[in-house]
């Protein structure tokens, strides 16, 4: 049963875990223009600022200064660890009852969290209602206990290597709607190594966008208008659709 909960690809079924990465990639992208930008671009544009008077001229200079590789490498470790906690939990739950419906309620879980997010970007904000209002005015501003913002404030000084690594790891459990939803999905998939590889998707969709913020700017900002809010919603919904019958073919 550990064996199962730590390495089983196969707990939603047979090529059930791609269509999640799948999935987890979508909500990456379109989470990553609509709300990560939002939530990360301080600490994305404090490194890329930092890192400016580091790198040589020309684009391909700005641009490796710009990737931020420690920093998405230590928000990637920081999420598979989250995703592989949370499908191993689900998993001893699933096998110590020997209910499926567990994992489905999971992904049922996830998929209205997913709706949640589409119909905060498709529905006009005049007609929003609670608990919708919050997340279309881009969610809560990051907020952490006072004894982390120190060592923060130091990481960000010198955001480079080992300090940019601990920073993505520090800044990978910053608590959103979206995270909740992925981590909803990871736990569906029963595993460790399972719920590990759905974070590592979702975290790689994150990253075009921010990279993008630390290439542009405020610029990449200004140009996530209303058709960038609509695309999402669209691949948001798409999310919620795919993981909602999946739960559904699981239990039937």
């Amino acid at each position: 049963m550990l064996a199962n909960c730590l390495h089983d690809l196969t707990a939603l079924g047979a090529g059930a875990l791609a269509s999640v990465a799948l999935a987890m990639l979508m909500a990456g992208l379109a989470g990553g223009v609509t709300h990560c930008v939002g939530m990360c671009a301080p600490f994305v544009l404090a490194q890329a600022g930092s890192m400016a008077g580091r790198v040589g001229p020309g684009f391909v200079a700005r641009l490796a200064g710009a990737a931020l590789i420690p920093y998405h490498l230590g928000r990637i470790v920081g999420y598979a660890t989250l995703g592989a906690v949370a499908g191993a939990s689900a998993g001893v739950v699933s096998q110590v009852t020997g209910l499926r419906q567990v994992l489905a309620a999971l992904l049922l879980l996830a998929a209205f969290l997913m709706a949640r997010q589409a119909l905060s970007r498709l529905i006009p904000a005049r007609y929003h209602w609670w608990p919708w209002r919050r997340a279309a005015q881009g969610g809560l501003a990051p907020s952490y206990p006072a004894f982390l913002l120190r060592p923060i404030g130091r990481l960000l000084a010198n955001p480079g290597g080992w300090n940019g690594l601990g920073l993505g790891l520090m800044l990978s459990a910053l608590p959103c709607g979206l995270l909740y939803a992925a981590l909803a999905a990871a736990a569906a998939t029963g595993s460790a190594l399972a719920g590990a590889l759905a974070m590592l998707a979702f975290s790689l969709g994150t990253v075009p966008a921010l990279v993008g913020v630390a290439l542009l700017g405020r610029l990449f900002l200004r140009r996530s208008g209303p058709i960038t809010q609509l695309a999402g919603g669209l691949l948001f919904l798409v999310n919620a659709v795919l993981l909602g019958t999946m739960a559904v073919r699981l239990v039937a």
